[in-house]
């Protein structure tokens, strides 16, 4: 509707100037009304503006957590106020807004429609792919109601090399798993980037040691995965991952500041069973497993 699109628009310009001029909270009612005024002056009934933009400020941490994981390679202070913003609106609506009144794809090209008209050159593609990644970690509502699209061939996006691993320790007669935890509710395991031309078990014992603050070593390799992700400039990006076994002392873990993550912790092999793992990484754990138990001296 009309009416819905010129109030998210102007919720977009409410949010860009609060956040511009780092006014707070309890300023950005105000913003708004003035906004409205200014640039809606037949509108009428505000209420969907003042719930979109109220309620974006009061999730903003949330939101901005969210988007720290779906596009981790690129921190929140270095994403455009004005991209920051949009994918603000679009999240919100994408996860919190009632379904039937703003479907999922509605949502997203909404999202998509303000970024090119008031971002840059590439925000259109970098606000589709933030929120194209976490509509699928939603398991894609709404999709049977919508026409099947023409897919893009994922070899034809630039690929960038990671290295993981299940870390483990051995502690008082039992075996430890070192995991990381996400804002999506997942425990998983640590990995980080591998520079160019790096060894691939040196540069994962490197990554891997920096995220979780203590030193391993490799042991065996447990397989690759491969998952699409987005970045502001280089559009969409295929992430390689190789995993790797990995052994380290039993110390406290030390998370560094990675974006999309919010935990790491120890857990007894024996406890694994029941945490919450993404699909694609349950074969490298399991493989990691019987390993273990298969060398359990």
């Amino acid at each position: 509707m009309a009416n819905r699109h010129l109030a998210r628009s102007i919720v977009l310009q409410s949010l860009f100037e609060w956040d511009f001029a780092q006014k707070s909270d309890g300023e950005a009612k105000q913003i708004l009304r003035q906004n409205l005024a200014e640039f809606a002056p037949d509108m009428g009934e505000h209420s969907f503006a003042d719930s979109l933009f109220l309620n974006i400020i009061k999730k903003r941490e949330d939101l901005d957590a969210i988007i720290s994981k779906a596009a981790p390679d690129w921190p929140l202070d270095k994403i455009s106020c004005a991209d920051r913003n949009v994918l603000r609106v679009g999240l919100y609506e994408l996860l919190f807004a009632k379904r039937a009144e703003v479907p999922a794809k509605v949502a997203i090209n909404e999202a998509i429609e303000l970024a090119k008209t008031y971002g840059g050159e590439n925000s259109g593609r970098f606000v589709n792919g933030v929120m194209g990644s976490i509509y699928k970690e939603l398991g894609e509502p709404g999709k049977d109601e919508t026409s099947a699209r023409k897919r893009t061939d994922p070899t034809k996006f630039p690929a960038e090399r990671l290295g993981g691993a299940l870390v483990f320790s051995r502690h008082q007669g039992e075996i430890y798993i070192a995991l990381v935890h996400d804002i999506f509710g997942h425990w998983t395991l640590s990995k980080g980037h591998l520079a160019e031309g790096e060894d691939e078990s040196l540069g994962t014992e490197r990554a891997v040691s920096e995220e979780i603050g203590l030193k391993l070593k490799v042991k065996d390799g447990l397989g690759r995965n491969e998952y699409i992700a987005s970045h502001p400039e280089k559009g969409k990006i295929r992430k390689q991952v190789i995993y790797y076994l990995a052994e380290t002392k039993f110390d406290d873990l030390k998370l560094a500041k990675t974006g999309g993550l919010d935990d790491a912790r120890w857990f007894r092999l024996r406890d694994i069973i029941d945490l919450n793992f993404y699909n694609d990484i349950l074969p490298i754990v399991t493989k990691g497993v019987n390993l273990l138990l298969g060398n359990n001296k």
